[in-house]
């Protein structure tokens, strides 16, 4: 009994182990891929195609005055759970969800770790007038010059994935290209990060190390982050009673993705869930 528990934690340590490699494994890569995006598109040619690039829409805004504030996140697969829906085409699904009365779109454009793509948002952005986010590993100013190229009207920081000081530059420069930020944090240890740069605050419910999930991580944080603050609950929702409790606390935003995608039609299902949570 004694040696099968010993393996059982054993098993469970390395388990853990191999769970903390992967945001170092997703950074590491995002640093190889970002610097052979540059060799091919240099920053000065992406710089030359802004000024075609009509004007953002807020997302912040949006939020704000939203019954359902429901981010429908348009993803193919993730590190913890592989292909949720290999096939999925964004002219389809993010069309399906602005009709189902979506109030904003997340999109993520990391190929190798979640198979999206800029090209993703690149096809979504004609399609819909509602808020657009570019859901990445932002850490680098080249990201969000694509971000704005391709329609884009907000991206994702993550403070698991950058120092204080480089999140906040990246958060000025996002501004001045017109493009709104979600600050992504999951612990108070990284409260620090919020300042006025900053459009909303993102509590994510999957810890990036583990990729465990717990929604009452962002009933935890709620009561420590600024009263004026658009607030956005991220991952692991699913259940329309959750979203009703996560208002009542003060959130403005949730963002939902697999519970959507690993469905047959993900727009129907964003459509019964906001019925659900009326």
């Amino acid at each position: 009994m004694v040696k099968d528990e010993y393996t059982i934690s054993f098993a469970l340590i390395q388990n853990l182990r191999l769970m903390k490699d992967i945001l170092s494994e997703i950074i590491a890569n995002k640093r190889f891929e970002v610097d052979l995006q540059k060799q091919a598109i240099s920053i000065e040619q992406l710089q030359e195609g802004i000024n075609e690039v009509p004007a953002a829409r807020s997302m912040k805004q949006a939020l704000a005055s939203s019954k359902s504030g429901v981010i429908a996140e348009f993803k193919r697969r993730s590190p913890s759970k592989g292909w949720i829906k290999q096939d999925a085409r964004p002219e389809e699904i993010v069309l399906s969800y602005a009709t189902a009365g979506a109030s904003a779109l997340s999109i993520l454009t990391d190929e190798k770790f979640f198979g999206g793509s800029l090209k993703d948002i690149r096809i979504a952005r004609p399609l819909v007038e509602i808020p657009i986010l570019r859901k990445d590993f932002i850490i680098d100013e080249y990201q969000l010059y694509q971000a704005k190229i391709v329609g884009a009207d907000a991206v994702l920081l993550i403070a698991a994935a950058l120092k204080q000081e480089k999140c906040q530059e990246l958060a000025e420069q996002a501004h001045e290209l017109g493009l709104e930020v979600l600050l992504e944090i999951h612990s108070a240890e990284e409260l620090p990060y919020i300042n006025s740069k900053i459009d909303m605050i993102g509590i994510n419910n999957r810890n990036l190390g583990t990729f465990f999930t717990d929604v009452e991580n962002s009933f935890q944080l709620a009561g420590q982050l600024p009263q004026d603050a658009v607030l956005v609950s991220e991952s692991g929702i699913s259940n329309p009673e959750v979203v009703k409790r996560l208002r009542t606390a003060g959130f403005r935003g949730f963002l939902i993705g697999e519970t959507f995608m690993k469905t047959p039609q993900p727009g129907e299902t964003l459509q019964n869930f906001l019925k659900a949570i009326q």
